[in-house]
Parts: C-alpha cells; structure tokens; sequence
C-alpha cells in the first residue's frame, strides 16, 4: 500500500523550508524594490534641485552680464527689479535708494508690476511701512500673512505677502529691495535664498554704480572748473611738456586746444625751449620758488608763471603750471606807481609855488606902479617893462605848477567836449596851417557833455594837439603830416589825438607822464605839459592813456572821461580874472585892513592903495587881525587864504571873520594861491570874492571898486 507523501514529515519539513524560502526571497524582493523606488525618488528630487540650482546659477549669470553692460545707475536699479519679479514669480519688486543727504531719507528707484506706481515716491522718516523699517534691519525680512491683516509697504500701501532685504554695502546699508505677492502664495526657502543671493549682488553692482557716478561727477566738475578758469593751466611732464591744457592758456597761446599737448611750454610761452626749466626743476625737488614774471615778445603780453608738485605724483614727477596774463595789471601799477609819483611831486610843487606866489605878486604889483609914474625915464621903463613881462611869465609857469598840483577844478559845470576842441582847434588852425599839418575831425554827434572845467579841459586839448603838431612837423617831406581828432561814447566820454610822427621810443613810455622829463631839445619844452594833462584829467574823474602804435604808427592818446550827471549845476563863485571893466578911480578915503604876513605883499599893496588916498593897516598874524576887525570900521579886509582863525585848526580866517561879523561877508576878498577843493567849497559857500595869487594890482584895485560900488548900492 503506497504512503501519501504529504503525510510524510521529511517531505512535509522540506515543503515548509522552501515556502519559508520563497517567503523570504519575496520579502527581499520587496524590500529591494522599495529600496529601489525611494531611490529613484531621491535622485529626481536632486536633479530637480541641481536643475534649480543651475536654472538660479544661470539667471543670476544672466543678471550679471546685463548689469556689468552698463554703469548707470537707473538702468541698473530698473534690471535688478525686472530680474527679481522673474526669478521669484512675484507679482511686484521695488528697489528704494538711500539719499545723498540726510535730508533724503529714501526713495523708491525703480518699481514693478502692483508696486510700479510707488516709483520715484520719497519714504519719510517717520513712515512705519516695511521700505522704511527693511533699511533699520540686519537681515532680510519676511511676512507671511494667513488670514491676517495685509502689510504696509509705505503709508497708503499694503500687501498680502512681502519679504524685504537691506542692500548693504562696506557695511553701510544703502538701500532695501521689496518682493511683493508671490505666485504661489507664500515664499518657499529657496526663493529666500535666491533673494538674498540677488539683493548680494545687487548692493554691490548698486555701490560700484554709485561710485562710478561720483567719480564721473567729480571729474566733471573738474575739467568743468579747469576749463572756466581764466588763467592758463598747464600739467608738463619731466621735459617741461603740456601733457594736458585747459581753454585759457591754449587762448592765451593762440592756438587751438588740441595743438598745445605735446608742445614745450617754455617755448610756447616765452620763446625759449628752456625758459621754465629752474621754475620746474625747483618745483619738482620740493621748493616753492618764487613766480616767474616776464614779457613775452612772442606773445606781446607779460605773464607770471607759477608751478606746484601734482601730489602722488611720483614716477613722472608732473607738475601743474599756472599761467596769468598780468599786462593790464602791470600797466595799472604802473599807472599807481606814476600816479603817486605825480601825487608826490605835486605837493612839493604846491608848495613852491605857494612861495613863489607872494614874492611874483610884489615884483609884478610894483614894477607895475613904477610904470605908472609919468617922471620915468624912458630906458627905466624899458628896463621895468622887461621886468614887468617876466615877472607875469614867472606868474604864468606857477599857475601851470598849480594847475599840475590841484587835485579838482576851479569850474565844475557841464562842458561840451566837442566845442572845446572845435573852439581849440580854431585858436591853433593858423600855426598849424603854417606848418603844413592836417587835422582831421572824427567827432561823435551823440556825445554827452562832460561835468568839469572848461578852461582845463581845453588845456588838456591844447597840450596834446600841441604835442602832436610837434612830433609830425618833424616827419620828412614823403611822411604825410596828419593829426586826427576823435570823440565816441561807450558808458564813457573818450577822447583820442593821433599823430603820424616818429611815435615815442618803448624805452620812455613809463615817462611820459612823468613831470620835467622831456624828450625835447634844452629851452623846447618843460617837461609839464603831458603832466598838467594827466593832472587835470584825474581830477575830472577820467585817465589818460598812452595807446599802442598803430599801423600807421605815430602817438596816440586816449582820454577817458565820466559824463556828467543829469542835475549837475554851475557853481556859484567864479573867481576874478580879465580885463576892469568898472572904473577904479576911488572918491571916498576908505580904511582897508590888510592880514599878509609878507612884508613885500604888505609894501606892495600898501602903495597900491595909499596912492589912491585911503588908509591900510596891517596885521601880519590872525589874532591881531580879529582883534582890528572887532574893533570895526573898516571898509575893506583883503586876507591871505592860508591866513587861519586862531585856536581852529582847518577854519579859514575869512571864516571865522563871517562867523563872529556877518556885515563883514560882502567886505572881504580873499587872496589864494590855494587848488586845494576844501578851500574853493568853503570860499563858494560863504560867498566871499577873490583873486588869485600871483596877481596884477589892476584885478585888485578893480574888484575894490567892484566891492564899494556893490555896498554903496546895498
């Protein structure tokens, strides 16, 4: 009978262990295909996290070749916030800038998408949105919001979700970039450090930008500064060559801009390869030498040169020239230097002729009287005659001292410039006829009338067109003979004598108006006439230049004038002068006082007038003067002008007799020999007549008469 085998243990036994076996295998299967799964899975996720990684790598790579393409900083901020929209599928970006000044707190540089109407905004400091407060913070900033109130980007706008980031820059923050409104609702790690990784970057391209632009500003302003100055600047490198040069000096040099670089600017400037070499030398080894000053033929001009060292300048050793055209400021020191000189020797001529005035007066007042008297032989009259005529020609060369020496004029009333030199030109038509000279007339018909004297101002015409009718009477028969006369206004009256002579040598230009120095031959000239000219013309507020020669060669001088204001007036003392024109013969004995401390004066009119009848007391000091005149009865006081009151100090004694006697103001008359204006204003202001010394005893006598024929009439 057959076993059934399942019924056997030994086979029932080898049954379990293989089912065991199987049961394992597939466990093991199992578990390895689990393995297997989770292992896929995990190289997905790391390729799909490789993938964002190079997708991040490649956009920030993208971001950096368009933000290194350009260095303007609105471009920049613009892209920085276009790229974050992109790389964080947000649904706005802002980038806002800290300002320059404290003043500017922040303001929003560039915006996209929800947020672009927030462009260009400024945040105020006190704004409790998350612009302001991102810029206080040290990280980034993230506001997740489920349900809850939206956040405040700035006062007046919220938003669901945001994240903001300081941009932080050598560790200064200078501004925040904002992400808005995410996609997928809510900023996932990854895109956190992508924003970080961004606004990194940003911040750094941002401050090269800022700086960039710094930079680009300062050196416009440099070269802005460089260009408008108007002295020459120059930087020269070891050979003394102009590496660089701004618009003045290339002005100065007359040539163009581009062509000054490379030249030697010794050469260029004064003519000589080497004429700033021990400027440049000293200056490079560390010294401050002194300006160079020179005149520059090539150029016609003097310039002062100085240098300095460029700081850090080490290798080539540059040095920065600076160049200033100083001819107009020689010329105006030299005008000062002459001016004081004029000033100088007009007070000492002032005073010489003060001198000489008194002792004019009684050689001229007596040999005067002497010709009166009928018993006269007739070679003494001869001889009185000659003595006579000198004495006036004596008196004639001190009025032109004094006219040197006056700082204003006896007359200042408006003068038509134009009818003095017609009016002069006519007095030397004649001689000038003679002598074959030609004037030719450029006279402006819309001149002003200049406010001054008349008399001194054709004193000024004369003395040039005489000058000029010298100089072209020595030109040969084939120079032509001409003077030409011109007027023009520009703001000033100008007034210019030309000549066609041999012009004056350079070596005596800075003389010419110097007082005595002639060019002429000994007993031709005084040396005084350009000096009385420059004189009279400065104490009309003008100047007088000598011009540079013309084509035609020959002398020009231009006179430069004020025009006279609009409520200018005539004054009301004008002094005595000219021919009697009332008789002098007296009928009544008068008592005159007489206050002269010269003897000679005091003999000279004491004959003058007690030859007439009437009595003359002297006083030769002011007190005793005041104490007659107190005393009264006198019909007549003549008193020296530098007689003063006694114990007031500048208080003329015809002031002090006004003063103390008002009756006595139309029984006064002054004898000067003073140009000081202070004493013709207080002469005019008390109304008192004069004569001025040196004088004939006619102008006297007459203005005596004059004075009793007006009292007895009052």
């Amino acid at each position: 009978m057959a076993m059934d085998p399942l019924r056997s243990p030994a086979l029932l036994y080898v049954t379990i262990a293989v089912a065991l076996i199987l049961l394992g295998s597939g466990l093991v299967l199992w578990r390895l295909r689990q393995r297997l799964l989770r292992s896929e899975h995990e190289r997905r996720r790391a390729a799909e996290e490789l993938n964002r990684r190079l997708s991040e790598l490649f956009s920030l790579q993208e971001l950096s070749y368009v933000l290194s393409d350009s260095l303007e900083l609105d471009r920049i901020v613009e892209q920085v916030v276009r790229y974050a929209v992109r790389f964080l599928d947000a649904r706005g970006a802002l980038l806002a800038l800290v300002g320059d000044t404290p003043s500017d707190r922040l303001q929003v540089a560039a915006a996209e998408g929800t947020l672009a109407s927030l462009r260009g905004q400024k945040i105020q400091a006190d704004d409790s949105g998350l612009i302001a407060r991102s810029t206080a913070r040290e990280h980034l900033e993230l506001i997740r919001n489920s349900g809850a109130e939206p956040t405040e980007i700035v006062k007046g706008f919220e938003a669901a979700a945001a994240a903001a980031v300081p941009l932080r820059s050598h560790g200064i923050v200078i501004g925040t970039l904002i992400i808005t409104d995410p996609r997928e609702g809510a900023f996932v790690p990854e895109d956190i450090r992508l924003l970080s990784t961004l606004a990194t970057h940003a911040a750094v391209v941002i401050a090269n930008a800022r700086f960039f632009e710094m930079v680009r500003r300062a050196k416009e302003q440099w070269e802005t500064a460089f260009d408008a100055l108007s002295e020459g600047i120059a930087v020269v490198d070891d050979e003394g060559r102009v590496r660089r040069s701004n618009r003045a000096l290339a002005s100065l040099l007359g040539t163009p801009l581009q062509n000054v670089v490379g030249t030697p600017l010794g050469e260029a400037l004064l003519g000589k390869p080497h004429a700033l070499h021990d400027l440049l030398a000293a200056t490079r080894r560390g010294d401050r030498p002194a300006p160079l000053v020179a005149r520059s033929e090539r150029l016609k001009r003097a310039v002062r040169v100085n240098a300095a060292r460029i700081p850090g300048a080490a290798t080539e050793q540059s040095i920065v020239v600076m160049v200033e055209d100083v001819t107009e400021q020689q010329a105006l020191e030299t005008q000062l230097v002459q001016s004081e000189k004029l000033a100088a020797v007009g007070q000492l001529v002032s005073g010489v002729a003060h001198e000489l005035n008194n002792p004019l007066t009684s050689i001229a007042g007596l040999s005067e009287f002497l010709l009166e008297q009928k018993e006269l032989g007739k070679k003494d009259r001869g001889h009185l005659q000659v003595i006579q005529e000198q004495a006036e020609r004596a008196g004639r060369i001190v009025r032109n001292l004094l006219t040197f020496a006056r700082k204003g004029s006896a007359e200042r009333v408006p003068v038509d410039l134009n009818e003095v030199i017609r009016r002069t030109l006519s007095l030397t038509g004649y001689d000038l006829k003679l002598k074959d000279i030609t004037v030719e007339r450029e006279l402006s018909g819309a001149l002003p009338d200049v406010f001054g004297d008349r008399h001194g101002l054709q004193q000024v015409v004369l003395n040039l067109v005489t000058n000029a009718a010298q100089a072209v009477a020595e030109n040969p028969r084939e120079r032509p003979r001409e003077i030409t006369v011109s007027t023009w206004f520009d703001g000033q009256v100008h007034l210019r004598v030309a000549d066609t002579g041999p012009g004056i040598p350079d070596e005596v230009v800075q003389s010419v108006f110097t007082p005595f120095f002639t060019t002429k031959e000994p007993g031709k000239g005084t040396g005084l006439g350009l000096s009385i000219t420059y004189s009279i013309v400065e104490s009309h507020g003008g100047q007088i230049v000598l011009e540079p020669r013309g084509p035609r060669g020959g002398a020009a001088f231009r006179v430069d004038l004020p025009p006279a204001p609009a409520d200018a007036v005539r004054p009301e003392l004008t002094p005595v002068r000219g021919t009697p024109t009332v008789t002098a013969s007296p009928t009544v004995k008068r008592t005159i006082l007489l206050v002269d401390a010269d003897p000679a004066v005091q003999r000279t009119i004491k004959a003058l007038f007690a030859r007439d009848g009437h009595d003359v007391e002297v006083a030769g000091d002011p007190q005793h003067a005041l104490d007659l005149a107190l005393r009264g009865g006198f019909d007549l006081v003549i008193t020296d002008a530098r007689a003063m009151a006694p114990g007031k100090r500048g208080t003329l004694l015809a002031e002090e007799l006004v003063s103390r006697m008002p009756a006595l103001r139309d029984r006064i008359i002054v004898a000067t020999g003073d140009v000081r204006p202070t004493t013709e204003e207080t002469l005019a202001r008390l109304g008192v007549r004069y004569v001025r010394k040196p004088f004939n005893l006619r102008d006297l006598r007459v203005e005596a008469a004059r004075l009793w024929e007006a009292t007895a009439l009052s």
